[in-house]
């Protein structure tokens, strides 16, 4: 009786082991918990190489406090980039209205080709390991495309705050692959 409890015991310390190395470190999303809900959401879609793109996002908690933003690219003929996490501050972990900010000059090499096209998807996670539905941001890079005036509401008020640096470099034509 007691070598097999031993080996069970082992057993839940091996699998708990494995969840967390799958799941990189992370928490665990927690069943039947209220994920938050990213409520609205803009950006442009067209824009300049080396261009600031900003990308709007209102979203509410569910039951637990938000904890951070989950930003991946994918780009035509290069694929996934890695997830970048963006840790939010304390005042927006229930609610937040704000853009994220990605500079997208990249300094791992040439410019892109006019014509390229990104699509970056973002989420919101909370404290508990809950992921929101993602949001898709199709994006193509063109020249002489002007930046608009105002986005559209609720993101055209003047206070809408940065929540974030998206830290994703893209890479130029003469590279073969993602780093």
């Amino acid at each position: 009786m007691g070598t097999a409890r031993r080996i069970c015991l082992t057993g839940m310390v091996l699998s708990v082991g494995l969840v967390l190395f799958a799941s990189g470190g992370r928490a665990q999303p927690r069943e039947g918990i209220k994920a938050p809900v990213i409520q609205n959401s803009y950006a442009r879609d067209k824009g300049q190489y080396g261009a600031v793109w900003k990308i709007y996002i209102e979203a509410e908690a569910g039951e637990t406090d938000m904890a951070k933003v989950a930003a991946v690219a994918e780009q035509a003929g290069q694929g996934h980039y890695p997830t970048d996490f963006i840790l939010l501050d304390p005042q927006y972990r229930r609610r937040l209205r704000g853009y994220l900010q990605w500079n997208t000059f990249s300094s791992k090499g040439l410019a892109l080709k006019e014509g390229t096209q990104i699509v970056l998807r973002v989420s919101v996670i909370d404290r508990a390991g809950n992921e929101s539905p993602e949001v898709l941001f199709p994006f193509t890079f063109m020249s002489g495309v002007k930046d608009q005036a105002k986005p559209p509401p609720p993101f055209d008020q003047e206070n809408i705050s940065r929540i974030g640096h998206i830290g994703i470099d893209l890479i130029g034509p003469e590279k073969d692959t993602v780093d």
